[in-house]
């Protein structure tokens, strides 16, 4: 367990913010809504405190660990957010030794002790897989995200247990976030004899890459193809057919972490939030 130094503070100090150094790449991150809204909902908590939200995008985890040191060094900033942790990733401690206090979005069992936010993936992967079991699938596909990360490899490995439960097929595809990786992932699938006729996809963006690819390449969806993204957005939304997702209030999300982080930087002791799992919104993307 990592010991977490909150100092004497006994309320965030107005002016100076908090630090998310996020491993993306730019470009994907500029199509990517989720953490647009996430920012948001942490903001609408920690700007009437005076904290902003201070972003840095860095390309690996060792140079979000070196941002973190220089903004600790330079007391750029009174407390971190962690997201997309990997299994035993070397951010964890390095908090712990800044003596920064720092919120996980994640399971907290790769928290190490810190306070967490968990947004509970297996449960909504199990009822995404169940759902679309029932609704006749007996071949699905699972467009993961980073396979590195922690909640991916949740996913994945609930994904393929759920489904070996309900005795059907599966076959994952790697990806990356990207627009990019929906695409491979439907161009890769026309080539598999028995193919999956449903693709659970780890972000937005992904999906809609698939759904594009799938139109050019004359698969009807759903008809051909039915189609699931993680994280609800517009995007999903105002494409044809709207996409079916995972849905959770992703501001509010961002709220409870803002939350979070004003009791730890007030001097409350850590503590994990178990966060309501999201739900499948079934629109025209999926039978």
């Amino acid at each position: 367990m990592v010991a977490l130094s909150t100092g004497t503070a006994t309320r965030p100090r107005a002016g100076t913010p908090v630090g998310l150094a996020l491993v993306r790449d730019a470009e994907v991150l500029g199509a990517e809504p989720f953490f647009h809204e996430f920012i948001a909902g942490m903001e609408r908590i920690l700007v009437p405190l005076g904290v902003s939200v201070l972003l840095q995008v860095v390309a690996t985890v060792r140079q979000a660990s070196d941002r973190m040191r220089a903004w600790a060094a330079e007391g750029q900033v009174q407390g971190m957010i962690l997201i997309d942790l990997l299994p035993g990733d070397e951010r964890v401690a390095l908090v712990g030794e800044l003596g920064m206090p720092t919120v996980v979005i994640g399971d907290p069992v790769t928290a190490g002790g810190l306070p967490a936010v968990w947004t509970q993936d297996e449960v909504a992967m199990r009822d995404v897989v169940a759902a679309l079991v029932a609704a006749g699938h007996t071949h699905l596909g699972h467009v993961a995200g980073p396979a590195e990360m922690a909640h991916t490899i949740i996913r994945r490995r609930t994904f393929d247990a759920v489904a070996a439960e309900h005795g059907v097929r599966t076959t994952t595809f790697d990806g990356d976030y990207s627009e990019a990786a929906g695409v491979r992932a439907v161009t890769t699938l026309l080539g598999i004899d028995d193919r999956p006729t449903a693709l659970i996809f780890d972000n937005d963006v992904m999906a809609l890459g698939a759904l594009h690819e799938a139109s050019r390449l004359g698969l009807a969806v759903p008809a051909d193809l039915s189609l699931v993204a993680w994280d609800d957005s517009a995007l999903c939304q105002l494409a044809e057919p709207p996409l079916s997702a995972v849905s959770h209030d992703v501001q509010a999300l961002g709220e409870m972490v803002g939350e979070t982080l004003a009791e730890i930087l007030s001097g409350a002791a850590p503590r994990v939030i178990t966060a309501v799992p999201a739900t499948l919104v079934v629109r025209g993307s999926s039978i």
